[in-house]
């Protein structure tokens, strides 16, 4: 049986309503609830028209379009939007334009992609030391090209 996600969506706004594409894909598209412009190097909070309420063991996170990104330089600027179990505001995709057009957005065009994870259990235990790996400390570019 599939877990149960509860979306509240205004009458007026039923054809915002989040949905796939195709049966194998991984996230659902979400429609923007306005119009608006965004400007090349500017960003904007992108109402979507849904709120939603998630079992206490699931995230929703909010992340770019592969289309917009390659084609318009449009993305999520904080990839992945998290949102909470807790949270009951309208989610919004905080969209950023790296183009060099403004972007132009109607209201109901798909600009984001919502993913839905179930969380793990997990316990954070404070320790005076952490076992040897391979890494080590290596960071960024350790490994090399």
């Amino acid at each position: 049986m599939p877990d149960k996600i509860f979306l509240q969506i205004a009458p007026e706004d039923r054809d915002l309503m989040p949905a796939k594409q195709h049966a194998s894909d991984a996230a659902y598209d979400l429609r923007s609830a306005k119009e608006m412009t965004i400007l090349p190097g500017q960003r904007a909070a992108v109402p979507t028209g849904v709120r939603m309420q998630l079992p206490l063991d699931f995230v929703a996170e909010v992340r770019p379009r592969s289309g917009l990104a390659l084609k318009q330089g449009i993305t999520v600027l904080n990839t992945p939007g998290t949102i909470d179990a807790g949270y009951r505001g309208e989610v919004q995709a905080i969209l950023m334009n790296f183009g060099t057009e403004p972007f132009e957005i109607h209201r109901g065009d798909r600009i984001a992609q919502l993913l839905f994870q179930r969380l793990p259990a997990t316990e954070l235990v404070l320790v005076d030391s952490l076992e040897e790996s391979d890494r080590g400390e290596g960071g960024f570019g350790s490994t090399g090209r």
